[in-house]
């Protein structure tokens, strides 16, 4: 089976499925993860804690089930978002996590069906 990598075009670098490092105020922290959404009244995404990166890692590569966490984040949230790129020599995380899990970051953040909540049709 032949990959295709998910790359951002260069015309929109922030499409869904693009690989992010989300900068969060209120309170401060990092979410690593792919895009789902951009919007304007926010972002959501799918993968984690940026604090939890390592254990994820290490989760995913000794075969643990995991599920990546699906986020929206309200924009006055967001301080801000890049792309997760390589710099010089230094690998980016999707680099760094392929090479620990040998899985790409596309696959095992791709949200799954069941971790989704979709609303009930059914009257309260």
């Amino acid at each position: 089976m032949e990959k295709i990598p998910v790359t951002p075009s260069s015309k929109a670098p922030f499409a869904p499925g693009a690989l992010v490092i989300a900068t969060l105020c209120n309170p401060r922290e990092k979410f690593w993860g792919m895009i789902l959404v951009l919007a304007p009244e926010g972002l959501s995404l799918s993968g984690a804690e940026l604090a939890s990166f390592e254990d994820l890692a290490v989760m995913v590569r000794d075969g643990e089930p995991f599920t990546p966490a699906v986020v929206f984040f309200p924009m006055h949230r967001i301080e801000r978002v890049e792309l997760d790129l390589a710099d010089g020599t230094l690998p980016s995380l999707s680099q760094r996590f392929f090479s620990k899990t040998g899985l790409e970051p596309s696959v095992a953040l791709a949200p799954r069906a069941d971790s989704i909540p979709i609303p009930s049709k059914e009257p309260a």
